[in-house]
């Protein structure tokens, strides 16, 4: 072999050994620009998922979020259904109907909740906040998950009046909600169980961490009770925190806490989720946070004013068998400690919650 031959064989090695080099540059630079790409997405995402955090000092959520994993989209989509009519019978009420921001996720024009045609229901709606930490739902525990709830104001003949079969027909004629869905679940097929994690993706996000109480227990700058507070907030340690407990202003339980029975529902409450003689009178205990906008007060929503309802628990309270055991002895306050406790809870008010823009009627 001559020596021309043998230079030419080892420039064309050199020139395919640089090829290759070069093709694998290429590609290296590919596979790192789709993972920045991907990484991107997964940031954005992850931005999303850290405006829900658990705030220090707080118990770890009962919400399994594995099965049912949180998305911006899957939040907007939530959004969307919360607010929209679609869901009833006659496309007359929302969610939102019976559940207003600016009052907590409560529904204040009424003691009970009204459905379509005017319909009256027999309990007050409760607040929506915090449901990461709620175990059951429904003033009666009669719902076991977030996921589930929504079936039952939607099927309730004095609520929302209609079928998922009905629900589910009106979505998959919409070419809006299919595009959605597509977005969110990959299909744009319409199933209860994407419905119904759609709109759990809004409601468990609906958190509230930042009232002037919580502020205060953060020790944030310059922020502090004032003396009526802080003795307000020492008569609720007292008084209060059994059931009411820190800081998520409930321990989820429930309870018969002497509350006089309404003669025209006959409302026994637990009592009929487990025929259980003990759980006669028995309601879920509620959050007081933003208590001072979830009026009117208890599962019948007798009460209009906080006043009503110290002064239910210091003189009106029924002794009976299934009284819970926090309240079987005398809550005593004068004027004043009453006065000073009312002060307190009003710091359990979180505008930042009440009046976020996330939260609000989707533009």
């Amino acid at each position: 072999m001559d020596a021309e031959y043998i230079l030419e064989a080892k420039f064309k090695k050199w020139i395919n050994t640089k090829l290759v080099q070069k093709k694998k540059l290429i590609l290296i630079g590919i596979v790192l620009l789709a993972g920045c790409f991907l990484s991107l997405n997964k940031i954005e995402n992850l931005a999303f998922y850290e405006d829900f955090f658990v705030p220090k000092g707080w118990p770890k959520p009962v919400y399994n979020f594995k099965e049912n994993k949180l998305t911006k989209e899957g939040f907007e989509l939530g959004r969307k259904l919360f607010y929209d009519p679609i869901l009833s019978r006659d496309s007359t009420i929302s969610c939102s109907s019976c559940h207003l921001q600016y009052t907590g996720f409560a529904h204040t024009d009424h003691a009970l909740s009204h459905g379509i045609d005017g319909r009256i229901g027999t309990r007050n709606a409760p607040t929506l906040v915090n449901l990461a930490w709620t175990k059951v739902f429904n003033s009666d525990g009669g719902v076991l998950s977030l996921s589930a709830q929504p079936i039952n104001p939607i099927t309730n003949s004095q609520e929302m009046d209609n079928s998922l079969v009905n629900v589910l027909g009106k979505l998959n004629h919409s070419k809006k909600y299919k595009s959605l869905f597509n977005n969110v679940f990959g299909d744009s097929i319409v199933t209860s169980k994407k419905l119904l994690q759609a709109i759990a993706q809004f409601t468990v996000s609906l958190q509230s961490c930042n009232s002037k109480y919580d502020k205060v227990m953060r020790h944030e700058k310059d922020i502090f009770f004032t003396d009526q507070e802080e003795n307000g907030h020492q008569l609720f340690k007292r008084n209060c925190e059994s059931c009411h407990k820190e800081p998520l202003l409930t321990n989820n339980n429930f309870a018969d806490n002497g509350l006089p029975i309404d003669q025209d529902y006959k409302d026994y409450g637990r009592l009929k989720i487990t025929q259980n003689p003990k759980d006669s009178f028995n309601f879920r205990v509620p959050t007081l946070r933003n208590i001072e906008f979830t009026y009117p007060y208890m599962h019948d929503g007798r009460f209009m004013k906080l006043r009503d309802v110290i002064n239910f628990y210091t003189d009106g309270k029924i002794k009976r068998k299934t009284l819970a055991k926090e309240l079987q002895q005398p809550i005593v306050l004068n004027e004043n400690e009453k006065k000073d406790l009312i002060a307190f809870l009003k710091t359990l008010t979180d505008k930042e919650f009440l009046f976020n823009p996330k939260f609000s009627f989707p533009k």
